[in-house]
């Protein structure tokens, strides 16, 4: 199969990011456009990075390293790497080592401690958010609301974590409007904990996807994550 046109689908979906940034009263330059880079090769990375693309996504702290971090024709490139996917206590190590931008899935208090305590080992912080499960799907990670109001105070205390907000990923349905409530919801619950939590930094929500980013943005995304409108379907 030849490769997807990235750089033109890159635009379009900066052209719709915008728009809807637009109908939001919000501006463009505000949302931060993560392109998921799950399976698939370097070279559409690095189409990607020529076409101006700077955040990208990795669902596997495993992947993340042997694309981003192994690969000597990833050195020196202009990229920022994001870990999107949960992360096992045992690839703790691995998603450390990646050197992450941002981790968006903090999904239980033991992986929170456990990378707190690798990062302090190594003298870094690390910044994350918190996912949270609005959708109550047993399926999906994250803490309930209450449940993660209950351990935020703990979590806050972590010394090697630094927390800048919250993250979820609604039920799939190829209609964009069904994730506008658990988008709405996120949103409420993080403006619930800012208030009752104000010292905490607050400013991120990572949601949206390539079938309802739109829907986030206008909901508040600050960060959406789109992998397919990009790079086409998974391998």
């Amino acid at each position: 199969m030849p490769p997807p046109p990235i750089a033109d689908n890159l635009h379009r979906v900066r052209e719709r990011l915008a728009r809807a940034a637009q109908r939001a009263g919000r501006q463009p330059e505000d949302i931060v456009l993560v392109a998921v880079t799950k399976t698939h090769p370097w070279a559409y990375v690095a189409t990607a990075i020529a076409a101006g693309q700077r955040d990208f996504g990795e669902n596997r702290p495993e992947e993340a390293h042997a694309k981003f971090i192994d690969n000597p024709d990833a050195a020196g490139q202009p990229f920022r790497l994001h870990l999107i996917g949960p992360i096992q206590s045992r690839k703790a190590k691995i998603a450390l080592a990646c050197r992450p931008a941002l981790i968006h899935s903090i999904d239980r208090a033991k992986i929170a401690r456990r990378l707190d305590r690798l990062a302090s080992e190594r003298g870094v912080v690390l910044d994350a958010l918190l996912e949270v499960n609005v959708s109550g799907e047993a399926s999906k990670h994250g803490w309930s609301p209450d449940a993660l109001r209950a351990e935020l105070p703990d979590l806050l205390a972590l010394p090697h974590l630094r927390l800048h907000g919250l993250m979820t990923i609604p039920p799939y349905d190829p209609d964009p409007e069904t994730a506008r409530p658990y988008f709405i919801a996120l949103r409420e619950l993080r403006d619930a904990l800012a208030a009752d939590f104000p010292d905490a930094d607050w400013s991120q929500l990572s949601m949206g996807m390539s079938h309802d980013f739109e829907v986030a943005i206008e909901e508040g995304a600050t960060i959406v994550r789109v992998g397919t409108a990009i790079f086409g379907p998974r391998s």
